[in-house]
């Protein structure tokens, strides 16, 4: 009964409408993809890393003077750092999640293979990395001390060969899916064959969620790097963290003093540090869709109260004849919901042809079909929320006044 004349209104204020439409369907597509963008960046931000971050403390040594015996400083560093009150262990890698540098290797099983190895992330580590780190056993074992090789022999070797290996769960699902990883060989130093001796349950990448390696394959190699090749991992009482890492310095520089101390951090502030675009991401994704919603709210609200006033004769015309206020409500949501609708549908056609633009351009995943039905939900709230208002002084004009005007 409320459709024939809404039509027959709509296609005499065709402009009107039209910016209607246009506006929401903007603000739909938009919208939608904001949402999508920002539901990435958060999971991003939540990633779990699997390491005990609010306990780890990292340290990187500089050399300021000439050639030092840096595997016998390196050494004495170590066993000075761990007798520190709070310290459950101390280490070194080459690398540490949210670092500022990344090592990576390709990983194949047969050497006439020219598929393509698997890119891996590649962590050296001394002793007690794996306890330091937190990381899971779930099958094998630790390296054995004579298995250990310093960096200064691997890195003179003609030919690199490390007979040991320990991968992460995700690798070895890999590499061989629903089979054991023990025992097997792996081919990463030019086609030299390193044995897996045990599987960690998370071992991630330095560049969670923005390197090649997505998927976060990762292995660790027993090779001692020194303070030149890599940096100090402590694992502290998170209670006495910043006595720790006030203390770590001199303890470093009574060992020999031509070195300094570069930076001293904990792993929550480097996490806080590597994701500060990505939260400055979110919070203008967040400003952005704000901003449509308002607008768009105020033109639904500013086209709606323009048309009460052009329609005052037609309301009381109406009111006159026993339309009542229920009635005239109706009309003027039923209106704005065919026009929301409208602009919905060319939204929803302009968010996925977005995606499909930012997926080609950006790499980013496709928009799932379920952010539409979402988006249009909340655009349909939005219009009857914003044209409520203007439809209840509609409803609520008396037949005599608005017959007058």
């Amino acid at each position: 009964m409320e459709l024939r004349p809404i039509l027959s209104t709509l296609r005499r204020h065709k402009t009107a409408a039209l910016l209607i439409v246009v506006e929401v369907a903007i603000t739909s597509a938009i919208v939608c993809n904001a949402l999508h963008l920002i539901a990435n960046r958060l999971a991003l931000l939540n990633h779990d890393t699997g390491l005990p971050e609010s306990e780890l403390v990292v340290l990187d040594v500089r050399g300021t003077g000439g050639p030092a015996d840096t595997e016998d400083d390196t050494a004495q560093d170590l066993q000075a750092l761990r007798a520190l009150p709070g310290v459950k262990g101390a280490t070194i890698s080459n690398q540490i999640v949210y670092g500022n540098n990344s090592s990576n290797s390709g990983v194949k099983l047969d050497p006439s293979d020219r598929s393509g190895a698997i890119q891996a992330s590649q962590y050296y580590g001394r002793e007690q990395i794996i306890s330091t780190l937190g990381l899971k056993l779930l099958a094998g074992r630790d390296f054995l001390p004579e298995e250990y090789v310093t960096g200064a022999v691997f890195d003179k070797m003609a030919q690199p060969s490390i007979g040991q290996v320990i991968i992460n769960r995700r690798l070895a699902e890999r590499l061989w899916p629903g089979q054991s990883a023990l025992g097997r060989n792996i081919l990463v130093f030019d086609d030299t064959p390193s044995t897996v001796v045990g599987v960690v349950e998370q071992l991630p990448h330095p560049y969670p969620g923005k390197a090649q390696n997505k998927e976060g394959y990762s292995m660790l190699f027993p090779i001692r790097p020194s303070f030149r090749g890599g940096v100090y991992l402590l694992r502290v009482d998170p209670a006495q963290a910043d006595a720790v890492m006030k203390a770590a310095p001199a303890v470093i520089e009574r060992v020999d003093n031509t070195r300094i101390v570069a930076s001293v951090k904990s792993l929550p502030e480097m996490r806080r540090t590597y994701y500060a675009e990505d939260r400055a991401m979110v919070w203008l994704m967040s400003g952005v869709i704000v901003a449509l919603l308002v607008v768009t709210a105020f033109g639904i609200v500013g086209l709606a109260s323009f048309w009460v006033a052009q329609r005052s004769r037609m309301i009381g015309t109406r009111r006159a004849l026993g339309a009542t206020r229920g009635q005239i409500l109706r009309y003027f949501q039923l209106e704005n919901f065919l026009l929301s609708s409208a602009g919905i549908v060319l939204g929803m056609v302009a968010a996925y042809g977005i995606s499909l633009v930012l997926m080609a351009n950006y790499e980013l995943p496709r928009l799932p079909w379920s952010y539409l039905p979402l988006g249009a939900a909340a655009l349909w709230l939005l219009g009857q929320a914003a044209v409520l208002a203007p439809a209840r002084r509609a409803a609520a004009l008396p037949p005599v006044a608005a017959l007058r005007s």
